[in-house]
C-alpha cells in the first residue's frame, strides 16, 4: 500500500480503481452510467481542484509568505507555487470545459447564457465562473510569471505584478462564493431566481 501512496499518479489510478470497483459491486455495471453524468462528475472534481487550490492561495499561502523567512521564500516561488498555479489553471480550464459540457448534453445551454428561467440561477454562476477563468488565464497567471521570476522584468514590475495578481485572486475568491451558490441552488432549490422576469 505504501508504494501506491507515495507515488501521486499511482494514488490517483488508485482511486479511480476503487471507483470502478465501487460502481461494479455496488451500482450494476459500467453501461448504466450516462454521459451527461459523467461530464458532470468530471466538471465537480475539477471545480474541487480549482476553487481548492484558489482557496489554498488565498487562505494559506499568501497569508503565510509574511511569516517565511526570506531565505526559505525561493522553495515557494520557484517550486510550489509554479506548480500549484499550472494545476490551477488547468483545473479551471477543464471545470469550464466540462462544464459547457454538461449544459450542452443536457440542453440548457442557451437559456443559461440568456438567463432564462429555469436556467437563471446556473446561468449566473456559469458567466461568473467564465469571468474568474478569464481571470486565471489572462490576469492572475500573466501576472504571477512576472511576480516569480518566471518571465524576467525589474523589481518594481515584479512587485506591481505580484499585487496585480494577488488582488484578482482575492477578486475570483469574492466571486467563488455566490458562483458556488447559484451552482448549487440551481438543482437544489428550484424555485430562486425562476419568479423574476
Amino acid at each position: 500500500m505504501t508504494s501506491i501512496l507515495t507515488s501521486l499518479g499511482r494514488t490517483v489510478f488508485a482511486g479511480f480503481v476503487l471507483l470502478a470497483l465501487i460502481i461494479l459491486a455496488f451500482g450494476n455495471n459500467f453501461s448504466s452510467a450516462e454521459l451527461p453524468f459523467i461530464f458532470r462528475w468530471l466538471h465537480v472534481m475539477f471545480g474541487v481542484m480549482w476553487i481548492g487550490l484558489l482557496w489554498y492561495f488565498n487562505f494559506v499561502q499568501i497569508p503565510s509568505m509574511p511569516k517565511i523567512p526570506d531565505e526559505q521564500k525561493p522553495a515557494i516561488g520557484k517550486v510550489i507555487a509554479p506548480t500549484a498555479l499550472f494545476w490551477f489553471r488547468y483545473a479551471a480550464l477543464f471545470t469550464v470545459v466540462t462544464g459547457l459540457i454538461v449544459a450542452a448534453l443536457n440542453g440548457y445551454l442557451h437559456q443559461a447564457f440568456t438567463l432564462q428561467a429555469p436556467f437563471r440561477a446556473i446561468g449566473l454562476g456559469m458567466w461568473i465562473a467564465l469571468v474568474m477563468a478569464f481571470n486565471v488565464w489572462f490576469i492572475i497567471w500573466p501576472n504571477q510569471k512576472r511576480a516569480l521570476g518566471i518571465v524576467a522584468v525589474e523589481a518594481d514590475v515584479k512587485a506591481k505584478s505580484a499585487r496585480v495578481a494577488m488582488l484578482t485572486s482575492r477578486l475570483n475568491t469574492v466571486l467563488s462564493i455566490p458562483m458556488l451558490f447559484l451552482m448549487s441552488a440551481q438543482s437544489h432549490n428550484t424555485t430562486w431566481f425562476v419568479i423574476v422576469s
